[in-house]
């Protein structure tokens, strides 16, 4: 029989939570509390539950908070990577390629942000991915937004658009948004050991969007859209805060 393979994580706690000040003046946006426990540990736990047992967590601000924590927590029995970004933020793509080095060579792995509130099927993303043999898994969703992922009928990433602006980004000539259909990213995705490997020729600093897009001409960067209804909030928001508080409240989790 075959062995039960290890799934591997890794949860965003770098970011800086300029948006949730004066929350954030003392504290990392990651141990900022909701429903009185921090932001990180809903996400380690919600992993846990879902079979994760290594998981890797970049650090920036207030970098040393979160290492104190995990330590007072026992890391929540699970096994945790510390990747170090406190010299300097290299963006989610880039904090991916120095986190690589944790994982379990030949390992897909599933990046969550600590920011996000959802109730997506983590070990679902995880082994789906594994089965289907793409390049990247992307879990996303119908909601409004000014950025969207653009996808064929065949739910492969060909595009990006900014509403807002106008701009388009795409690996393919003559791209037209119109003829694809649109998906708000979730901040959760799992990517394949051979991405992994192929993003040790980029620089130090650059967005994991702009990754997938480079190579959406030759990769296959799946959608997983969530289903109608799903949860999915952006923790980064004062007023996301305050409607998880009252998520968990209705819930009867307090």
């Amino acid at each position: 029989t075959m062995a039960v393979r290890m799934k591997e994580a890794m949860i965003f706690a770098a970011g800086l939570g300029t948006r949730l000040r004066p929350l954030t003046d003392n504290l990392p946006k990651a141990l900022v509390p909701v429903g009185g426990k921090p932001m990180l540990e809903h996400v380690i736990l919600r992993l846990k539950a879902a079979g994760f047992a290594h998981i890797v967590i970049n650090v920036h601000h207030f970098g040393q908070k979160i290492i104190d924590f995990l330590e007072e927590h026992k890391n929540f029995g699970v096994a945790v990577d510390i990747s170090d970004e406190r010299d300097a933020l290299l963006d989610t793509g880039g904090g991916i390629r120095k986190a690589a080095g944790y994982f379990r060579k030949g390992s897909p792995v599933l990046i969550h942000n600590v920011d996000i509130w959802s109730d997506a099927d983590l070990a679902g993303l995880y082994e789906g991915h594994g089965r289907s043999r793409v390049a990247a898994s992307l879990w996303v969703s119908k909601r409004s937004t000014s950025r969207y992922l653009l996808f064929d009928e065949g739910h492969r990433l060909c595009g990006w658009e900014n509403t807002k602006t106008g701009e388009v980004k795409s690996p393919f000539p003559g791209f037209s948004p119109s003829a694809y259909e649109p998906y708000a990213f979730g901040g959760i995705h799992v990517i394949s050991p051979a991405l992994l490997e192929r993003m040790q020729d980029w620089g130090e600093k650059f967005s994991i969007i702009d990754f997938y897009l480079s190579v959406a001409g030759e990769a296959i960067i799946q959608a997983c859209p969530a289903s109608a209804g799903a949860l999915w909030m952006d923790l980064g928001k004062p007023e996301a805060l305050t409607a998880a508080e009252n998520y968990l409240k209705s819930a009867g989790h307090e």
